[in-house]
């Protein structure tokens, strides 16, 4: 068996864990969870750093269990939370369980044998669990004292915290009492704003009959800076395309300022790490960020669309042709030409236009040139594409293939973009 600890130190990956976790995992094969209450139907690249934690123990040779919680998620946690969370509806939490459970597949392996991963949900277990029957059977061994010692809660205190909230600790030390008792996992890992919520389930173990229970965070990923990671400027970046698409994905890690990057490549791939210190000693930092995009985007989207990905970032270079504009959906072409200056024309105006110096001038509104002499000019000097093909003549016919059935791409010079949406 791989060592989970020693692969998770030298990643930077451990915050805090409770005695005994590292001798148990060297011991035998162990079971280990980490919970996500569905609060949307995908998660964002905050969640993929407990996500990898499940990545690393499974392939050390443990027994990773992905905990949905369709129970917990009906609650919400207050952990570090500066105003409680609205409550969510059952057919919402359904949805949301079923987009997460989507995502988790494409990390974990369901069909590696003992140690193939499991997911759960505990809204399984809580569904038929009374009101009166919890706090008289687990409510009893837990301290008033011990609940607001938490961080957690004593932050929450200042400003107000609901006994809804406040149970939630409670909620989820018996999910690690309940899968303690009945799958013998041992272990609970998450970030380190989770450490007040796991230790209580180690506790709750305790007093509830004893068995084996440990503990192990991680870091929350910063920024060099101090601020939260995870966040572009439209908010968080999620796993789902649908949310944010592959090229957003992708880009989003190829612009990673150069200080994050040490700490973004060992929690985020599967990069060893002689292979993180060579990209590290080179000079250029954009290696390692396409390292970087390129293994991360991989795993959530799939290598297609991360050539898709790469195909609509080249296009700004220089780099590609027609056939990479074919390939590239409505919504990613509008992506990577967002900003630039659009207009649009009818089909019978792009008809009517007399050769392409009028199109590129007077049927456009003077988008790309002031005048049709202004248009020949740059055309006969080589400066001017239309989907990535050079026109050569500036009095030829308007015989161009439309990218999506309704767009025109027009480059003037090497960097200068324009895009001619026909209606």
């Amino acid at each position: 068996m791989k060592d989970l600890i020693a692969e998770l130190r030298w990643r930077g990956m451990i915050h805090d864990m409770t005695p005994g976790t590292e001798e148990q995992l060297q011991k035998e094969m162990t079971a280990a969870y980490i919970g996500f209450d569905p609060t949307a139907s995908s998660l964002h690249i905050g969640n993929l750093a407990t996500v990898m934690l499940l990545v690393h123990l499974q392939q050390a040779g443990h027994k990773p269990y992905a905990l949905v919680g369709g129970a917990t998620g009906m609650v919400g946690d207050p952990s570090f939370k500066n105003e409680e969370r609205g409550l969510l509806d059952e057919e919402t939490l359904a949805t949301n369980q079923a987009g997460i459970k989507k995502q988790l597949e494409n990390f974990l392996d369901f069909s590696s044998g003992n140690n193939s991963a499991v997911m759960l949900n505990n809204y399984d277990w809580f569904k038929d669990f009374s009101f009166l029957h919890f706090i008289r059977d687990v409510g009893k061994h837990m301290t008033i004292n011990y609940m607001m010692s938490k961080d957690s809660v004593k932050k929450r205190l200042e400003t107000g915290i609901s006994f809804t909230e406040f149970s939630y600790q409670l909620l989820q030390g018996y999910d690690f009492y309940h899968l303690n008792k009945t799958l013998g996992v041992k272990l609970q890992m998450g970030g380190s704003d989770q450490w007040g919520n796991i230790t209580t389930g180690t506790e709750l173990i305790r007093r509830m009959g004893g068995g084996d229970a440990f503990a192990l965070t991680a870091p929350l990923v910063t920024k060099a800076d101090g601020t939260k990671f995870g966040k572009s400027e439209s908010g968080n970046v999620w796993l789902d395309a649908e949310f944010t698409s592959p090229y957003q994905f992708y880009q989003f890690w190829l612009n990673v300022r150069d200080e994050d990057l040490p700490r973004l490549l060992r929690v985020f791939t599967l990069l060893d790490e002689a292979t993180i210190q060579d990209l590290e000693s080179r000079q250029n930092p954009n290696e390692a960020k396409r390292a970087l995009a390129e293994d991360v985007t991989t795993r959530v989207h799939g290598s297609r669309e991360l050539d898709k990905a790469i195909k609509a970032s080249n296009i700004l270079f220089g780099k590609s042709a027609l056939e990479d504009l074919r390939e590239i959906d409505e919504r990613t072409l509008l992506q990577v030409f967002e900003g630039v200056p659009q207009t649009s024309i009818s089909r019978d105006a792009l008809g009517a236009a007399a050769d392409v110096a009028e199109l590129l001038s007077a049927t456009t509104g003077n988008l790309v040139f002031t005048s049709k002499g202004e248009a020949r000019r740059m055309i006969q000097g080589g400066g001017v594409s239309i989907n990535k093909v050079k026109v050569e003549d500036a009095a030829g016919p308007n015989e161009w293939e439309l990218l999506q059935n309704k767009y025109l791409l027009v480059q003037k010079g090497k960097k200068s973009y324009f895009l001619i949406s026909v209606q």
